[in-house]
């Protein structure tokens, strides 16, 4: 069973927050607002925090850049996982994973059934590694980002969290780029 292990330290990690819209600015961005006093509120670090359009290469190249920079461990995006048009985050992630966390999409579907029902058939949150970072896109709502910070990323972002999290196996995410001995 899931739990927190108090004998383990806490191990703080640099989170970055991007919001995707065309129509907010970071002054009224309540969802990036969420996801930032749940970061820094749970101990980690706030590492930047941005807003970038709809457009699903200005995203991908906001990701490829964050994920280059050796003092981000993981993005969170808020916005653009739905199904219209102008919805192109998931799609500027995917352009970006080298592997993609299937089981993250899944986790938040079945959380938002117990909050919203069926109506979360229309998010596409989607979860991915890519240089060593971890990146997730997550519903533009206040609420689906309390629900995927609290339910899940809360936890799986806790080094002290049993049996297993990502944190723990940060320094193997790029082993495959390494040479080996």
């Amino acid at each position: 069973m899931s739990r927190i292990d108090e004998t383990r330290d806490m191990v703080p990690v640099r989170i970055a927050l991007l919001t995707v819209s065309d129509t907010r600015s970071l002054e009224d961005d309540k969802s990036g607002d969420v996801l930032e006093a749940r970061v820094t509120g749970a101990g980690h670090r706030l590492a930047a925090r941005d807003l970038v359009p709809d457009d699903r290469e200005v995203i991908a190249a906001k990701l490829r850049g964050w994920c280059a920079d050796p003092q981000i461990d993981v993005v969170i995006s808020t916005g653009g996982t739905g199904l219209t048009g102008r919805d192109v985050t998931v799609e500027a992630h995917r352009d970006v994973y080298e592997k993609e966390i299937d089981a993250f999409g899944t986790v938040f579907t079945m959380i938002s059934m117990q909050k919203i029902g069926t109506s979360a058939v229309q998010s596409r949150a989607t979860g991915g590694v890519a240089q060593g970072t971890y990146l997730f896109a997550l519903p533009g709502s206040p609420g689906a980002c309390k629900d995927a910070w609290d339910e899940i990323l809360a936890l799986q972002l806790d080094y002290r969290h049993r049996p297993c999290n990502f944190v723990e196996i940060f320094p193997r995410l790029d082993e495959h780029l390494r040479r080996k001995v």
